[in-house]
């Protein structure tokens, strides 16, 4: 299906007639770039503000985090670089929106108009879905996790840590966290799509609870049971209260058909 240059957010199309005219290939390669150049300059932007800050904020992680460590610089510019890239991310992060925004409007118009709204329902929840994963991890996982590591490296080694593998470490925890809590939205997602349903779901709970605590195991640095249960339960959490939004939705989908893309 062809996309169209038309603002098809500002005037909703009916399920019946939502083509619009056609655009030439060109016009579609103008539009991109266009959009892309919106996008990188706005993560640019935010990231040059966000650096001259990020050196406080990367010194509160660490004393968050690893309180009684010095973290130790292997190269001159390794803190330089720790920085810039926290920056980066922190334009990513910040800028999501926008990016979000700029290729939602670059594909939109190819998109069945049920398609799209299911697409905005789904918006906030993520958003809250996202900072409730981010918060689980600031406040259990990661200082679980820490402990773990360093009563294995005291045991055996004396700790000297590097600030750029340290930084990259915790980055790393707060957005898986912030993706695993986005299964909820997946799965309504897949079952509003016809992939999955909700009796699906319920006949493999067993498999899915066996699945999560393999990857908690595997998560889990020092093999600790508890440690893998904080990986494990949430995530099986999210499961079951996914089959119940599923079984709730599925009452008020099923006269209307599934969409189509």
């Amino acid at each position: 299906m062809p996309l169209s240059s038309m603002p098809i957010l500002d005037e909703p199309a009916t399920d019946t007639q939502w083509d619009q005219k056609e655009m030439p290939f060109t016009e579609h390669l103008r539009e991109l770039r266009a959009r892309l150049l919106i996008s990188l300059a706005t993560v640019g932007g935010i990231a040059v503000l966000l650096f001259i800050p990020s050196k406080d904020v990367i010194t509160w992680m660490v004393h968050t985090y690893f309180a009684g460590i010095t973290l130790h610089a292997f190269g001159p510019a390794d803190v330089i670089f720790t920085e810039f890239k926290f920056s980066v991310i922190g334009g990513i992060v910040v800028g999501l929106p926008v990016l979000i925004y700029q290729l939602w409007m670059f594909v939109v118009p190819a998109i069945h108009p049920r398609t799209r709204r299911m697409v905005y329902g789904f918006i906030v929840p993520s958003i809250l879905l996202a900072c409730a994963g981010l918060a689980f991890a600031h406040f259990l996982v990661i200082p679980r996790v820490v402990h773990a590591l360093l009563g294995i490296t005291d045991a055996v080694a004396t700790p000297t840590f590097g600030v750029a593998p340290t930084i990259n470490f915790v980055l790393i925890l707060l957005g898986i966290f912030a993706i695993i809590f986005q299964m909820p939205i997946v799965l309504v997602g897949l079952a509003r799509l016809g992939i999955v349903g909700s009796t699906s779901l319920r006949h493999y709970r067993r498999h899915a609870f066996f699945a999560f605590f393999v990857i908690g195991g595997i998560a889990a640095p020092d093999g600790n049971p508890m440690t893998m249960a904080l990986i494990a339960l949430p995530m099986y959490a999210l499961y079951e209260i996914s089959i119940w939004i599923i079984l709730a939705l599925e009452r008020s989908w099923r006269p209307r058909g599934l969409p189509t893309t």
